[in-house]
């Protein structure tokens, strides 16, 4: 019998997480000795038998249906992204995952780098791949972070730099949450690419050498790198509030560029600006070789 490990510890978070009390049944009564809900809760909300759903949790090769999937997805109260890694970890084949290939080294089209150019007096630019590696960078983005290209190859990724780097501590001035963002977009990832060794040897790097990175991976929570606020405590202007946006690339599914913005007329633009003036005189576009 093939067993899903991934689906079977993903339903039981969701599970876990939610209250009885919020939702439309009476419960089961008795006392209580784990959170959540129960498989047969799960299962009354889902209008599956609870045979059906316990065999789902434990993560055998079900062959189920989308209807199924999505009456699980809203009993569970799933957001758009989560509802779509379910689907992905449910269709995944655990014996397929076992044959690791080596992976695609992945490249950035000309195009592209062109696009950082323009944009590298004014707007941090990243272009990143699978697993978070970063691809590409301009100037002001290298100046607003850390210079990837000066790292080992190995090290050019974005969640080991949170992670595992101390100065972003100081860099994030929220540095818990975009790392745990971080560790989701990295799950997301994972349901994506069940077979991808560099991701299994990267998860297990940081599951050695962070307790953070064990603890938020342990959670299964999962995020789509899309848009939002992150603030900064730069060591050379100061403070910043920077919104982003990412852009999926078309003919490149699994890279994403990445353009980092301040408010017109702000001192968050004042201090982008002051800080692209003093590195004026670096490299413009980088393309990390593998």
């Amino acid at each position: 019998m093939e067993h899903n490990a991934e689906l079977k510890e993903f339903l039981r978070s969701r599970r876990a997480r939610l209250n009885v009390d919020d939702m439309p049944i009476g419960g089961t009564g008795g006392v209580r000795r784990v959170p959540g809900l129960r498989r047969e809760e799960v299962a009354q909300l889902a209008g599956v038998s609870v045979d059906y759903y316990s065999r789902l949790e434990q993560g055998r090769n079900l062959n189920v249906s989308d209807e199924v999937l999505d009456a699980v997805a809203r009993a569970l109260r799933l957001d758009d992204t989560e509802r779509s890694y379910l689907f992905q970890i449910a269709r995944a084949n655990p014996r397929r995952a076992r044959r690791r290939s080596p992976a695609r080294v992945q490249r950035v089209r000309p195009g592209i780098r062109r696009i950082l150019e323009t944009l590298d007096d004014v707007t941090p630019a990243f272009v990143f791949g699978r697993r978070m590696d970063v691809l590409a960078s301009n100037r002001l983005a290298r100046a607003l972070m850390t210079d990837f290209e000066a790292l080992p190859p190995r090290d050019r990724n974005l969640l080991r730099y949170t992670v595992l780097d101390e100065s972003t501590r100081e860099l994030y001035a929220d540095w818990e949450e975009v790392a745990r963002d971080n560790v989701g977009v990295l799950r997301l990832d994972a349901g994506r690419h069940p077979d991808d060794p560099l991701l299994a040897e990267l998860v297990g790097e940081l599951s050695i050498k962070s307790p953070e990175f064990r603890r938020w991976w342990a959670d299964h929570n999962v995020r789509e790198r899309s848009y939002g606020t992150k603030r900064y405590h730069h060591p050379l202007v100061g403070d910043l509030s920077i919104e982003y946006e990412s852009v999926s690339l078309p003919g490149d599914p699994d890279q994403t560029l990445c353009l980092y913005t301040a408010e017109a007329g702000s001192a968050s633009e004042s201090a982008l600006r002051l800080l692209a003036s003093w590195t004026a005189s670096a490299p413009a576009v980088t393309e990390l070789a593998p």
